[in-house]
């Protein structure tokens, strides 16, 4: 078996791995590191979860403690979102502190003063494209000494439509550096990417692109749209797993997030209307295990290093197959084992299909449990909640400045009552004096009564001087 003694690091970068535990190189890494410490570029495809990130962050720390420079960055990894941007800094402190390799986080979310300095002194820049342009516009931020370029999961950050922004970078690096790029799938743009930016690259291939984790046990339920959450209620009853759920909209990780809340589930949410800070204590929270359930959108397909996520659920399935493998790349990370379920709607069939295809094999299809006590609960209250939505519920369509209307007609009736015949007034369409320009009536009586409207300044002509 090789050692990473065998691999040429030197001592100190030796030690710094026995203290974070690692023992073995993964096949990633026993592969990648040699050509990447030789100063070849270096194209790696394998699939999530297998040891990537030291697999660039090691000749990186090597490279850079072995020759000193000048203060400033020498070396630059990209990342598709904040928290994967997060967890490689995280790394690269664990390996390059003892060798005074120092890494600056520029990512959005948080102000960029702080960055600004580190951006002046230390030795790697880990960003994302967005904020890293922000300071190229700004002034704040020079690339002319950077030594080595690494592009992680670089098919997701041009999925995302980032390209125009890696372009703008690329333009202000050096034209003579060492590139790595890595990539679960490797097709398309990314091997047109690939082509334009490397030179003579090495080629490691750990997994075929479109691989997804050897130890996921993966299954497919094919559920109606109104079976989802039911579905996913009965599966949590079925073990004490820490659990990723996948959504497509914010709002809808929002909504899952509440039904689940509800049925006593611990449960944090992550999406990109959440502030950093908010992202960062869900993760942590997940981490530690203060929430069993995380429901995010795919901003955290590729951000999420927890060594023991039991199970991922594809609530919805995704609209790109490749973001499927990174989802399965979250469970049976490295050598552990996980499960997998994915809900597939009639409407999502043709997405199961792409992911098959993908993949290159068809996922084990499963019963949807609908006679579980817990699935028909919840199929039950999900049907009362829409037959009748309560007093304070609004019809569909009553949007934000009809309800602001309605609520200024309420305040304007000095009434309880009144306000509220004058609510109803203004989303039926009884009471236009929100929409047209004009006013709600006086006293308690309902909209549309005959006391005369209150007028508020003067609405004649203006007289000519």
């Amino acid at each position: 078996m090789t050692t990473f003694r065998d691999l040429k690091l030197s001592e100190k970068i030796l030690h710094a791995l026995e203290r974070a535990g690692f023992e073995h190189p993964t096949p990633i890494q026993a592969q990648a590191i040699p050509p990447a410490l030789a100063g070849k570029d270096v194209i790696g495809t394998a699939a999530t979860g297998t040891g990537k990130t030291a697999a660039f962050l090691l000749p990186i720390v090597e490279r850079l403690a072995a020759r000193p420079g000048r203060p400033g960055p020498r070396a630059l990894v990209l990342a598709p979102t904040r928290e994967l941007a997060v967890q490689i800094e995280e790394q690269l402190e664990r390996f390059g502190k003892t060798l005074h390799v120092r890494g600056a986080l520029v990512i959005g979310g948080v102000g960029m003063g702080n960055q600004t300095r580190t951006l002046r002194e230390h030795e790697v820049v880990v960003a994302t494209p967005g904020r890293l342009v922000d300071h190229l516009q700004q002034g704040t931020a020079r690339l002319d000494g950077i030594e080595v370029l690494v592009l992680d999961e670089a098919d997701r950050m041009l999925d995302m439509g980032f390209k125009p922004q890696l372009t703008r970078i690329l333009s202000r690096l050096p034209k003579v550096r060492q590139t790595l790029l890595f990539s679960a799938t490797m097709a398309g743009e990314v091997a047109d990417f690939a082509r334009a930016h490397l030179r003579d690259p090495a080629k490691v291939e750990v997994a075929r692109s479109g691989t997804t984790a050897e130890r996921a046990e993966q299954q497919v339920f094919h559920p109606g749209q109104h079976e989802k959450l039911p579905l996913l209620l009965a599966l949590l009853e079925d073990d004490e797993l820490s659990t990723l759920v996948f959504t497509r909209t914010k709002r809808r990780a929002d909504k899952v997030a509440k039904v689940l809340q509800r049925a006593g589930h611990k449960v944090a949410r992550i999406h990109a209307d959440r502030s950093q800070a908010q992202r960062r204590m869900a993760l942590d929270g997940f981490k530690d295990g203060t929430y069993r359930v995380l429901v995010a959108t795919d901003i955290a397909a590729r951000g999420i290093d927890v060594a023991e996520i039991g199970h991922v659920v594809n609530f919805d399935l995704p609209h790109v197959p490749e973001d499927y493998v990174h989802r399965v790349g979250r469970t049976a990370r490295m050598a552990a084992s996980g499960r997998a379920s994915s809900f597939a709607s009639p409407e999502e069939l043709p997405l199961l299909r792409d992911i098959e295809g993908l993949t290159r094999k068809a996922l084990p299809k499963v019963e949807v449990p609908r006679d579980r006590a817990t699935f028909q609960a919840e199929l039950k209250r999900s049907a009362e909640a829409q037959a009748s939505p309560g007093a304070g519920a609004q019809p569909a369509g009553f949007n934000r400045n009809r309800r602001r209307a309605a609520a200024h007609n309420a305040r304007r009736g000095g009434g309880g009552g009144g306000g509220a015949a004058r609510a109803s007034g203004a989303a039926s369409g009884g009471g236009h004096a929100a929409r047209g320009g004009g006013h709600a009536p006086q006293g308690g009586g309902a909209a549309g009564g005959s006391a005369k409207p209150k007028l508020v300044g003067s609405w004649g002509g203006k007289r000519r001087r």
